[in-house]
This record gives C-alpha cells, sequence and structure tokens, in this order.
C-alpha cells in the first residue's frame, strides 16, 4: 500500500507489513503513566514473576495502539485517508514482553462504498511478534476518500 491511496485504489485480497517495534520497559511506564493503569503484571517485576506469564507484559491497550502506528506505516497518511471508522472483533491472543519485536500484517478483506464521496475499507490486521506467533488480531475499518468523477 502505498502513499496517496483513495477507496478506490485498495483491492481486496491485497496484503502488506509494516516494520517492526521493539516493546521497551520505558513503552510500558510512559503508557502506565498516561492511562493510569499501573496494574502489577505490567509495572511489578516481582509480582508478575509470580504470575501465569512468569514476567511483566505489554498492556494490550497499549500494542494495539503501538500496532496503529505501525499500519500507518504501510500506507502513510495522505489527502485519502479521512478517519479511524471502526474496530471488531478485537483480541488479545498472546502477552506481549519487553524486548519482543512486532510488525503489523494487514490484508484488504471488504470495501463499502459509502456515498458519493467516501469508502470505507475494512483491513484484517494481525499484530505479530518475532518468533511469528499472533499476539493480537482485530479488523479495522477506515474511511476514505473517493476520487472525484467528474
Amino acid at each position: 500500500m502505498g502513499r496517496g491511496k483513495y477507496f478506490e485504489d485498495f483491492v481486496v485480497g491485497e496484503e502488506s507489513i509494516s516494520g517492526g517495534r521493539t516493546i521497551t520497559e520505558a513503552d510500558i511506564v510512559n503508557f502506565a503513566g498516561l492511562t493510569g493503569d499501573w496494574y502489577e503484571l505490567h509495572t511489578n517485576k516481582e509480582w508478575a514473576a509470580k504470575g501465569p506469564f512468569g514476567q511483566r507484559i505489554a498492556h494490550g491497550a497499549l500494542i494495539f495502539s503501538i500496532a496503529t502506528g505501525l499500519a500507518l506505516r504501510i500506507d502513510p497518511p495522505s489527502d485519502g485517508l479521512m478517519a479511524f471508522y471502526g474496530l471488531d472483533h478485537l483480541r488479545f491472543v498472546k502477552p506481549v514482553f519487553i524486548g519482543d519485536t512486532i510488525h503489523v500484517k494487514q490484508a484488504v478483506i471488504d470495501k463499502t462504498e459509502r456515498n458519493e464521496m467516501s469508502g470505507v475499507v475494512t483491513l484484517r490486521t494481525e499484530v505479530i511478534k518475532q518468533d511469528d506467533q499472533v499476539a493480537v488480531s482485530y479488523t479495522a475499518k477506515v474511511l476514505y476518500k473517493r476520487r472525484i468523477q467528474e
């Protein structure tokens, strides 16, 4: 997916992969400070070591948030992009740990004309860890301008 796309430029079945990003302790601490979510599973090394994952995990909402940024690296915003329109079927499948590297894989699964000015592109989105395990999956809907027909 390239810069400057409009609704008509998307092809059902098209797949794209973002670059990667390593999750750091600073990411988790900054997110906890921003949201007020200081749950010990994310922020207390000793407490988390005794828990189900054996170590701290990143907030699911943090990983989703980072994924939205990684997706923008696939298709940088342009005149065609109008808005993030919605989200369906969000699942946190595997934990993401400090030091894990994630990337986003997206596939266009549907296009729906909204009106003569815009349409919704539906993207199956997976956040994938360095070991090829899916950590987060969801369906994103993005509103794009249509090319004006003259």
